[in-house]
C-alpha cells in the first residue's frame, strides 16, 4: 500500500512538536498502542532529523513517519534522507511540493482559501493541510466546488468534534496539542493517558 493510501486509510496524523528528543520514541509507542499509525515530527522541534531517523528506524515497519513545518526544499531533502515519508508545511511553497514529489514522498502543503487550496492541488500536492481548521462547516463549503481534493484539517480537532469534520468530507486530520502535551513529564501515567487519548480519537472516527 502506498504512503498516500495508508494516510487516507488511517486518517489521523499525530503531531509531535517541541517534545524532548529522548521522549519521542516512548510517546510514539504509546500512541501506536492506542491505534495511531501516522506520526509527524515538526522541524521546529529539537534535533528533528535525529528524531525522525530514530523513530523511523525503530517504528518504521509499524508507523509512517513524516516531517512537519517544512518551509524549503533543502529541509524536505534532509527529512527524506532521515526517513520521512511525507512532508507537511504550514504554507504553500511550490519548491517544497516539487521536491517531495521528486523524492517519492507525499506532499501536504498548507493552504486556507479556495484559491490557495486549488493552487496547491494544481502544483501536485497529494493532500492539503487546512490550518487553522476553524469549523467542519468550512471544510464542507470548500469541498462543495472542489470535491476531488483531499483536505487535512489541522488545529482545534478533538475527540468530540472529529466526527463532524469526517462527515464534512475531511480525508484526514492533523492532531497536535489535543493529543500530545509537549510540557508533560514522561511518566508511566502520562504514557497510559496518551494511549487512552489515541483510542478515543480512533473510536471517534470509527463510530
Amino acid at each position: 500500500m502506498s504512503t498516500l493510501s495508508q494516510i487516507l486509510t488511517h486518517k489521523i496524523i499525530a503531531i509531535v512538536r517541541g517534545v524532548p528528543p529522548a521522549d519521542v520514541l516512548p510517546i510514539a509507542e504509546a500512541m501506536y498502542a492506542g491505534g495511531i499509525r501516522l506520526l509527524e515530527v515538526t522541524m521546529n522541534s529539537e534535533e528533528p532529523l535525529a528524531v525522525i531517523k530514530e523513530v523511523a528506524a525503530r517504528m518504521g515497519d509499524k508507523m509512517i513517519i513524516g516531517a512537519g513545518t517544512v518551509l524549503d526544499a533543502n529541509t524536505a531533502r534532509a527529512a527524506a534522507a532521515a526517513g520521512a515519508r511525507f512532508i507537511l508545511s504550514p504554507i504553500l511553497e511550490p519548491e517544497v511540493i516539487k521536491t517531495a514529489r521528486d523524492l517519492g514522498m507525499v506532499s501536504i502543503p498548507g493552504a486556507y482559501t479556495a484559491t490557495e487550496i486549488f493552487a496547491a492541488y494544481k502544483q501536485g500536492a497529494d493532500m492539503i493541510k487546512v490550518f487553522p481548521a476553524t469549523s467542519a462547516a468550512y471544510i464542507k463549503d470548500i469541498l462543495a466546488p472542489l470535491p476531488k481534493i483531499h483536505l487535512l484539517p489541522t488545529g482545534g480537532i478533538t475527540p468530540e468534534n472529529i466526527s463532524d469534520f469526517q462527515k464534512a468530507g475531511a480525508a484526514g486530520f492533523g492532531i497536535g496539542s489535543a493529543l500530545v502535551n509537549a510540557k508533560a513529564a514522561l511518566t508511566p501515567e502520562y504514557l497510559q493517558q496518551l494511549t487512552q487519548k489515541s483510542q478515543q480519537f480512533i473510536r471517534a472516527i470509527q463510530s
